[in-house]
């Protein structure tokens, strides 16, 4: 059995990132850092090839917004469907430091995904990757997040009570 990417067992996730330039209090950039990720998303695709992705990133991305990513096939078309795309051949010692919140997002859900349940399946991954997202996306709300997470949870309807078998 193959292990790693096109492992059968596995399934594809895109994950998007968006971030914004990084500055000061004052309105300064600061050295070091150049950009802060607000918001990501995490969608589980039915594979990697480049009619699937540009679906997403056609109804999940602006078309005025410029993006990194690594140099996959997948990704062929990004540039007619957004303003800037900037590829990047990634050596396996920066993959890292390239595009640091993609995989701090996907180490997160990685990490946490097995403890909550062993084995995952396929049908309810896209909803526990929702549950990461939130949770990262409004990991600044401090206090107001038990309430916005009240709300969120009695305005949500979930898909969950169709695939009980």
């Amino acid at each position: 059995m193959k292990r790693g990417r096109g492992s059968r067992k596995k399934s594809e996730v895109l994950v998007m990132a968006e971030s914004v330039p990084f500055k000061q209090e004052d309105g300064k950039k600061t050295k070091g850092k150049s950009r802060r990720v607000t918001r990501i998303k995490m969608i589980v695709i039915d594979n990697l090839q480049a009619k699937t992705i540009d679906n997403q990133v056609s109804a999940n991305i602006d078309k005025d917004a410029e993006t990194d990513s690594d140099d996959s096939t997948s990704y062929t078309n990004l540039s007619k469907l957004i303003a800037e795309h900037r590829p990047k051949v990634i050596p396996k010692e920066l993959i890292g430091t390239a595009l640091p919140w993609v995989h701090i997002a996907t180490g997160n859900a990685k990490r946490v995904l097995p403890d909550i349940s062993h084995d995952i399946k396929p049908e309810y991954l896209q909803n526990y990757l929702n549950e990461s997202c939130y949770k990262f996306n409004r990991r600044y709300f401090g206090e107001q997040q038990f309430e916005r997470g009240l709300v969120a949870s009695v305005a949500y309807k979930n898909e969950f009570r169709y695939h009980i078998r």
